[in-house]
């Protein structure tokens, strides 16, 4: 959580600066739920595919911070080459996969890759999970994708981080339901609900889920409830959230509530969190100054193409 946060600040400031090219979308206020979800699965084993504000479970999956800064600032060294938008990387033979702008796209993705595991006889003890936003809810491949995996009893969890708005439209505009959580009995799958900014909270549901999920206990769907702490993107103001809404408990930010929380518990002291804070900012300047001095993607000389003539191999990465 704290990387990550160190690294959008960073990303907003290089944004500003015209340094980047495209969108930066900040996951400020989502971190306890990414993280959770990100660090109750295993690299290299499980499958992820993540979405637009998910650096927090990037990082906890097993990301490189390389990786990020590279593919942000447009550097040949990283895994899209600088070929494709920032956001828009992953490492797919490692379980993450990149993320697809069409949201709600990913549940029927994971659901067919957990799927064609099971037919090659490699599912067991595998989980396959995706987070999405509450509007992500109301498109035809999340209900698609989710009635699937509920059939087929796979392994799925879907995290669903309802910020009360997708992009600037409210909740009372999307869906007529009481609670998202209230989905999921129509498709037949374990829901749980969690409060996203709760950090301790967040990792003992998400964490159960993930586990309920990987001893055979079928699709599970989590909603947890929370605000996105800035606009949909870097490009946008949020001037449509209600002030009094900001104020109220959603607007809390789980980054302070999990610090208290360390404290409090003992897990850490004040100063052990400042120290890891300011050694990560250190680690995270240093992998955007080396991504921002490596090469750039040379369009005259390019010789990558996505389907090869050669008969040998007619699909080339």
């Amino acid at each position: 959580m704290l990387e990550a946060r160190q690294l959008e600040t960073k990303l907003a400031s290089l944004y500003k600066a015209g340094k980047i090219v495209g969108g930066v979308y900040l996951g400020k206020g989502q971190e306890a739920v990414s993280a959770s979800l990100g660090g109750s699965l295993k690299w290299k084993h499980d499958v992820f595919a993540p979405l637009i504000r998910d650096q927090g479970g990037r990082t906890a999956f097993g990301e490189d911070l390389l990786d990020c800064a590279r593919t942000y600032l447009g550097s040949v060294e990283g895994p899209m080459r600088g070929r494709d938008g920032n956001i828009h990387r992953g490492r797919p033979a490692e379980g993450l996969l990149a993320m697809i702008s069409h949201l709600g796209a990913a549940v029927p993705v994971v659901t067919g890759m957990l799927l064609a595991r099971r037919l090659k006889g490699e599912l067991d003890g595998v989980v396959g999970a995706t987070c999405i936003g509450d509007g992500g809810t109301s498109t035809g491949a999340f209900h698609e994708g989710l009635n699937a995996a509920a059939v087929e009893k796979l392994p799925l969890v879907v995290v669903v981080a309802n910020n009360q708005f997708a992009y600037s439209t409210p909740n009372d505009r999307q869906f007529a339901c009481e609670d998202l959580y209230d989905r999921a009995k129509g498709y037949g799958v374990a829901g749980h609900r969690v409060d996203g900014t709760d950090f301790l909270a967040c990792l003992r549901v998400i964490g159960g889920a993930v586990a309920s999920a990987r001893a055979g206990g079928g699709p599970q769907m989590v909603v947890a409830n929370l605000l996105r702490l800035s606009g949909h993107g870097e490009h946008d103001d949020g001037s449509y959230v209600p002030d009094t809404l900001r104020a109220g408990h959603l607007g809390q930010d789980c980054m302070d509530v999990a610090r208290q929380q360390m404290v409090d518990s003992g897990y850490a002291t004040a100063e052990e969190i400042e120290g890891w804070r300011s050694e990560l900012e250190d680690r995270v300047q240093r992998a955007l100054a080396k991504a921002q001095q490596e090469t750039k993607p040379d369009p005259w000389h390019e010789t990558w193409q996505a389907c090869s003539q050669n008969p040998a191999l007619p699909f080339e990465a």
